[in-house]
């Protein structure tokens, strides 16, 4: 499989890999974790699920005047006062319905752990950081393992060292017929064959499941199943759905989605063309 991956190509990948090592320092079976929060992953979720319809970003909902989405203006309920009780920790701990953040009206409640993670990140100072997509790449070491001769890659040793760090053994390999299985659905949405199979087991080279990615990647199936959930993010449909179900002639825009996944068109290009499309020459 070729490196030169475009961001969209592996997100399935992706997804699994942020999810498993960015809990690292989150959550961990209903427990918050003892290493220090992380305002993007931790917190900034929290705070936008209970606290920014009434303190974020929206002037015209904005309460108190207060946005803690900003450090700047977060910092009078985040510091401690004369004595020495932070604002912040005060109101989501508080037993007093009109004291108490978020509104017990509101329906927002924080739980138990959530309110934990808010008081741990307190205790830490309080600090926030840039959206993720806003900081520069920088260059990452792999922690290091004992399993040394487990990771493939440079990602495994992250696996493996979280791994360890539970106390726990990596699963084994799953058989090749479980492999395609799960590739194919993952890839094309759709089983793979008994001929595919067949071909697959019967592969011996170091290199076929690689090979096997290719084949898929290389399906126009693939640019279908990536294409699905595109369109409905889009709330794409093929018809109205609604009081007359009249045809509506936007196909040939689907169309277009699949064949830039089919196509490994670059991710700028592709949410250039997704927001401008009609504007560019």
């Amino acid at each position: 499989m070729t490196v030169a991956v475009s961001l969209y190509r592996c997100w399935w990948n992706l997804l699994v890999a942020v999810v498993f090592l960015s809990s690292a320092g989150s959550v961990v079976a209903g427990k918050p974790a003892a290493k220090p929060v992380r305002f993007s992953r931790d917190v900034r979720p929290i705070l936008s699920d209970h606290c920014f319809k009434c303190h974020g970003p929206d002037a015209s909902s904005r309460k108190a005047d207060l946005r803690l989405d900003r450090r700047e203006s977060a910092q009078r309920v985040l510091r401690p006062d004369e004595t020495g009780v932070v604002e912040l920790v005060y109101r989501i701990t508080s037993e007093d319905d009109v004291e108490r953040m978020p509104p017990p009206r509101a329906k927002l409640d924080l739980t138990s752990d959530e309110i934990a993670i808010l008081k741990q990140w307190v205790r830490q100072g309080a600090p926030y950081e840039e959206h993720w997509s806003f900081r520069p790449i920088a260059e990452v070491t792999p922690p290091p393992v004992r399993q040394a001769d487990w990771p493939r890659n440079a990602i495994d040793c992250f696996i493996l060292a979280r791994l360890e760090a539970e106390g726990l053994q990596p699963a084994p390999q799953a058989s090749k017929e479980k492999l395609i299985r799960r590739l194919a659905f993952d890839l094309t949405g759709l089983p793979p064959t008994v001929e595919e199979i067949d071909a697959f087991l019967a592969d011996s080279s170091p290199i076929a499941y690689e090979r096997l990615v290719d084949r898929y990647l290389g399906r126009i199936e693939y640019g279908e199943r990536m294409a699905a959930d595109w369109l409905d993010v889009a709330r794409y449909s093929d018809s109205y759905g609604y009081q007359v179900d009249r045809d509506r002639f936007v196909w040939p825009w689907r169309d277009w989605v699949i064949r830039a996944f089919n196509a490994n068109l670059p991710y700028d290009q592709f949410i250039t063309w997704q927001l401008a499309g009609d504007l560019l020459p």
